[in-house]
């Protein structure tokens, strides 16, 4: 149902319905931030409130409210937002708990819906909003926010957290803070959609519990990447639904913080780990929008600032690029021949307080093929030292950006040595303020450009009970979507050593039932004959056995296994298979249905792939056939949606030539 948040979010005419302390604190920052519009208070025994008149109930109104906040209990609260949905309310911020977070809240919150009908709220058990742009919020506390022309828009599950982003003393301009509380009737992903809609929102950020709507968060995605609005996340928590399936080694690896991952990289949404990294994130968006590339440059007046951004870009995605003939000359000519040209740079200090030459410097570094310029810039305590001496390298920075256009940051090595009024002031001037160079850098890579995947979500059902099928059973079915698997066959003991006897070749025996055959004795490779394979049958506990052909010459093992996990969907892990899935831990996951391009990208951020390319002059895996090999078995899942619960290749023997799944196990409901 798509509803009109337009008069929630920008109103004319604001509703606070309770007269306690809370209630109170809604009137009073309306009041602080000089709202434009009604403020209309409501209690059925106060003539005035904060100094307005009160009304006695929301009938008594001059006309329908835009928006109203409910600051009373649930039980009243549900026959409150009844009336003002029938009156044509705007939409309504519910406050009171005791919905469906509590045992017996369920059916209040069913009701809760029910009277709303297509009113839009926000909540249960929630804070509200907050909207800068316009000066008017629906908040029952106070709040960091400053009027602002245009900014991001910050959405969190959690009400403390939005209140401690808006108290943040960074520079990052925000236009609206909206909690979203139980999310009753209106999940994250449609609050943000709205947002979408106001041309002043540069950037979203989000807080994520879990993702409770996955249509509505793929619809959200591919609106913001039309509009060229970036969207970043701060995912917490983790899910159980995707932990039911422990026979296998992929329902370990691709646990619910790895469909996390999977979800967000095809919605196209980076991630950060930390608020601090979201803020400074939603900052270079601001500015910038999504950087092109992980290419950046660095000029600071230390020796040690350049060694430690060196250092700590080491591992990330961030690159360095040599300088070009064009940076060395304009350096050059900038500092003077007493300084080492090099990227990171140290431009010592010849140059301090020349703001012209700083200027001349700064800008010499800028290329089009540079992502981000960081300036490294630390400022005195103003408490106990004069921060004059340091007006200009900002008045360079600004001459910089102002001369280039280009993307230009000011960064601090430590976060509270770039103060905020110097961050603002960078900010106004296009120059983007990073407190903290470990933030700088995970914000720069997040920052970069993504795109959603055009692929459609699958929304898988919950858990279900499945069957195992037998190993045999799991290759044939594999076998006929395309995935290469030895040739086999399976009974007792004689029989399969009877078969040894007549043809010659290089077994694999194998007992029947047990999983992690290689770790409990039951399996025996390099049988040659009929009386090897009887040798090897009468160590393991089984009856019935698999006798197959060895496959040899391997280059690597590697592991392919999907599981579904409803919280996101049929999640594809790749990684270092069979001895080596626990010891390396070496894996990646990506979100069914795919491309082979985005499986080759997935492939490519593993360490075994150094091995399959031909680690040190070894020889080569077929590349080419482990991609077939994922998308057939992405083919079977596919094909069989309604029943798959968890598909595993384990290991997948890489040859220079194929890739054959020696083992494989398939968990599924009855067709």
């Amino acid at each position: 149902m798509k509803r009109d948040f337009s008069r929630l979010f920008r109103p004319k005419s604001v509703a606070v319905i309770g007269g306690g302390a809370w209630c109170r604190a809604v009137t009073e920052q309306l009041l602080k931030a000089d709202f434009g519009g009604e403020i209309w208070p409501i209690h059925p025994s106060h003539d005035k409130i904060c100094g307005l008149k009160a009304y006695p109930t929301a009938l008594d109104l001059p006309e329908p409210p835009d928006a109203v906040f409910i600051g009373i209990n649930r039980d009243a609260t549900i026959g409150v937002v009844e009336r003002l949905a029938r009156m044509g309310a705007g939409g309504a911020v519910c406050f009171a708990s005791g919905f469906s977070e509590t045992e017996d809240g369920h059916d209040a919150n069913a009701r809760l819906l029910k009277a709303a009908g297509d009113m839009p709220i926000l909540g249960p058990n929630c804070y509200g909003m907050i909207n800068a742009l316009d000066g008017v919020s629906l908040w029952p506390d106070q709040h960091g926010c400053l009027p602002v022309e245009h900014g991001v828009a910050i959405l969190t599950q959690s009400s403390n957290i939005a209140i401690n982003l808006t108290m943040q003393q960074r520079g990052l301009p925000i236009a609206y803070v909206v909690t979203c509380g139980n999310q009753a009737q209106l999940s994250e992903a449609q609050i943000a959609d709205a947002l979408l809609d106001d041309p002043r929102v540069t950037a979203i950020g989000l807080h994520i519990e879990g993702f409770s709507d996955l249509p509505a968060w793929q619809a959200l995605a591919r609106k913001a990447h039309a509009k060229n609005i970036p969207l970043v996340a701060l995912k917490v928590g983790k899910s159980v639904e995707a932990q039911n399936a422990t026979i296998s080694h992929t329902a370990s690896l691709a646990g619910s913080d790895a469909g996390a991952n999977a979800l967000l990289d095809h919605l196209g949404i980076a991630r950060v780990d930390s608020l601090p990294t979201l803020i400074e994130t939603l900052k270079i968006l601001h500015i910038s929008g999504p950087l092109p590339s992980g290419r950046i440059a660095s000029i600071s007046c230390s020796g040690g600032e350049a060694s430690l951004i060196a250092d700590m870009a080491h591992g990330t995605s961030l690159s360095f690029p040599p300088l070009t003939d064009t940076q060395s000359k304009g350096l050059s000519s900038a500092l003077g021949p007493k300084v080492a040209l090099a990227n990171p740079l140290d431009y010592h200090t010849y140059i301090w307080r020349d703001t012209e030459a700083m200027t001349r410097a700064f800008s010499a570094m800028i290329e089009s093929h540079l992502a981000i310029t960081f300036l490294i810039v630390d400022f005195p305590r103003s408490d106990i030292c004069d921060p004059s001496d340091w007006e200009c390298v900002i008045q360079a920075a600004l001459s910089t950006r102002r001369a280039t256009r280009g993307t230009v940051a000011m960064v601090a090595t430590l976060p509270e040595l770039l103060p905020e009024d110097v961050a603002r002031r960078l900010m106004e001037g296009g120059v983007i303020p990073l407190n903290g160079l470990a933030e700088a850098l995970a914000a720069t890579e997040a920052a970069q450009v993504r795109s959603p995947h055009d692929a459609d979500l699958i929304v898988p059902s919950n858990v279900e009970v499945a069957e195992t099928l037998s190993e045999a059973n799991a290759k044939q079915a594999l076998a006929l979507a395309g995935v290469t698997v030895p040739s086999l066959r399976t009974g007792d003991i004689e029989k399969l050593a009877s078969h040894a006897d007549e043809t010659t070749g290089l077994y694999v025996l194998k007992s029947v039932g047990i999983a992690h055959k290689s770790e409990t004795g039951g399996v025996a490779l390099s049988l040659t004959d009929g009386d090897a394979v009887r040798s090897a049958g009468a160590k393991m506990a089984s009856e019935t056995f698999i006798l197959e052909e060895m496959i040899t010459a391997a280059v690597a093992e590697i592991l392919i296994g999907v599981v579904k996990d409803p919280a996101h969907g049929f999640i594809m892990t790749i990684g270092a298979g069979g001895v080596f899935t626990e010891l390396l831990k070496d894996s990646a996951s990506i979100l069914l249905p795919t491309t082979r391009s985005n499986l080759k990208q997935t492939l490519n951020r593993l360490k075994v792939v150094r091995i399959l390319d031909g680690y040190r002059n070894q020889p080569a895996g077929n590349i080419d056939a482990l991609l077939d090999a994922c998308e057939a078995i992405q083919a079977y899942v596919l094909a069989n949606l309604p029943t798959i619960e968890e598909v595993e290749v384990n290991p997948l023997i890489i040859t220079q030539t194929r890739a054959v799944a020696v083992d494989a196990l398939i968990r599924k409901r009855h067709d």
